[in-house]
């Protein structure tokens, strides 16, 4: 974690390409956009713009919906670096959808003398050896593919931007062959729904972000069914969007098992056309069966997870998810994003095998996803699945050192109350305004900070509601226990903990004064309280500082 704040960090004070945008070119491209950009995806690309236009490396973040227009950030971006001068390097996490990409550049760049190309492992290696050759030499603009293209053979002439497409599929190595190359270029991210740790960059003002949440014109939201599973309702969803001329996904994600699923599904419906596909087949045979759907050669795509990477089919418009339980929020929002492309009311089934057999876990899994059914809701869930603890803090500090500031070392603490603590939507609506709130609350070091930012939220939004007024009540801990020396604080079932925490014996008369039903444990150095609510429980805290201070 160490690492990856001193890599940021850097990255802000470091000294980038700054690229002149004052171009005829770039602004045909831009007239030459078959769509209306909507408002949020208008402000990505101005925003990009002047990341290009700054004098230090870009490190953007972009999150939308699947099909809510990242791509075309990502073109925009790529188009302008190559007039520029300089390559760019486009990875996305699978072969087909590297391709989907080349299919999409090259269409948009057919007007201009810029050379889009694309490897993987499914080209000749002969092809491959001379696109290379060509990237070394500069004579390849953009080069797209999966994580072939940061082999040691991939060598480029001059780099500007490295385009990452959903960045969290990529491996661990990967991931350190992209570290090597952060601080010397710009980098563009691209999401749906941004795992945590990515969210702690940007909450903590180390890398940009953009969200675009408006849905482009004419998408409908997806109506989801959360249920027990039940054939008839299989049978039935299968059967009608193949009789309106589309097709479906059936999720099964169990490589061992899934050729007997597909065939009790085509003795289900036997008037249906099934094809099987999953990650450990061959790599070609793969292929054939995903263009073989593609093409529409089947009605129903049986498959594991490997749907979830971005493929790009709109007359797939039903969706059925065989345990929906077994699989994390955020993957699931993905997934479902497979479906409702276009202009057509999108179904998914997200079936579990009997509510009693759930998890907690899994029912608050399925109920986010009953609960958000509406178009650009891949960030809120994100930000449902972020718990902000004291990375945020962390990353500021290494920021702050770099820059040659002072600033006061905040302890990272941990926080852990079965409380409610988000920002509800009829509170604010926008998700680029709670992200704001979230970065701020994130980056307070004092009482006087946090009462200053309660205070601009109060005038501009209202009364803070009870999960808002949590969160800061937990920064407010967080900050107070790092003034103690703590580790963390922990409130369940009406009991509060602080720990570890070394009193000694005027402390602790102290706190028994201030407190009498405290407990202090030698053995664990932990102080525990009988209280039932949160804020009553917080009390724990104050008296602790407060019998220091007296002793």
């Amino acid at each position: 974690m160490q690492a990856s704040c001193s890599l940021y960090a850097q990255r802000q004070n470091a000294a980038g390409v700054p690229f002149d945008l004052r171009n005829e070119w770039l602004e045909r491209l831009e007239a030459e956009f078959p769509y209306r950009e909507t408002q949020d995806q208008q402000a990505a690309i101005e925003a990009v713009k002047e990341d290009l236009e700054a004098p230090r490396p870009m490190d953007r973040l972009v999150c939308g919906d699947v099909g809510f227009g990242k791509t075309e950030v990502a073109i925009r971006a790529a188009f302008a670096v190559a007039v520029n001068g300089k390559q760019v390097l486009f990875l996305a996490p699978t072969t087909i959808l590297a391709e989907q990409h080349w299919h999409t550049f090259r269409q948009r760049f057919r007007d201009f003398p810029l050379n889009v190309e694309m490897v993987s492992r499914f080209r000749r290696p002969a092809e491959v050896k001379r696109i290379l050759a060509d990237f070394a030499a500069g004579k390849v603009d953009v080069l797209i593919g999966t994580h072939r293209i940061l082999s040691r053979d991939v060598i480029p002439n001059e780099l500007g931007l490295v385009i990452l497409d959903e960045e969290q599929r990529f491996g661990v190595a990967q991931k350190e062959l992209l570290r090597s190359l952060r601080l010397e270029v710009d980098v563009l991210a691209l999401s749906a729904t941004p795992i945590p740790r990515t969210l702690h960059m940007s909450l903590s003002g180390l890398r940009d972000i953009s969200i675009i949440e408006t849905p482009p014109e004419g998408r409908r939201p997806i109506r989801t069914t959360v249920a027990e599973y039940d054939e008839e309702l299989v049978k039935l969803a299968l059967e009608r969007e193949t009789e309106r001329g589309g097709q479906s996904f059936y999720l099964h994600n169990r490589v061992e098992t899934i050729d007997e699923v597909t065939q009790k599904l085509q003795q289900l419906a036997p008037n249906l056309r099934f094809i099987v596909a999953h990650g450990q087949m061959r790599e070609r045979d793969l292929e054939e069966k995903m263009h073989a759907f593609l093409r529409g050669d089947g009605d129903v795509l049986v498959s594991t997870t490997i749907i979830e990477s971005g493929l790009d089919i709109p007359q797939a418009n039903t969706l059925v998810v065989e345990r929906a339980d077994a699989l994390g929020l955020a993957q699931l929002y993905q997934i479902r994003g497979r479906v409702g492309r276009s202009d057509v009311t999108a179904h998914a089934y997200l079936f579990y095998p009997d509510m009693s057999e759930l998890s907690p876990d899994a029912r608050a899994r399925l109920a986010t996803l009953a609960d958000h059914t509406e178009l650009g809701a891949g960030f809120a869930i994100a930000m449902r699945d972020l718990e902000i603890r004291g990375a945020g803090n962390l990353l500021a500090e290494a920021v702050a050192e770099l820059s040659g500031e002072r600033r006061i070392a905040v302890r990272p603490v941990r926080v852990d109350a079965r409380v409610d603590a988000y920002v509800p939507a009829e509170y604010i609506g926008s998700e680029a305004l709670k992200i704001d709130l979230h970065r701020r609350l994130a980056l307070s070091e004092s009482d006087d900070e946090l009462r200053e930012l309660q205070a601009a939220t109060e005038d501009r939004y209202g009364p803070l509601p009870e999960p808002v007024e949590n969160l800061f009540l937990i920064q407010e801990a967080k900050l107070k226990l790092a003034a103690l020396g703590a580790d963390y604080f922990v409130f369940r079932g009406g009991r509060a903990s602080v720990g570890q925490v070394v009193l000694g014996s005027g402390e602790l008369r102290a706190l028994r004064n201030r407190v009498s039903t405290a407990v202090y444990t030698v053995a664990n150095r932990e102080i525990t309280l009988r209280e039932e609510g949160f804020p009553q429980a917080l009390r724990l805290v104050d008296a602790i500082l407060a019998a220091r201070q007296a002793a």
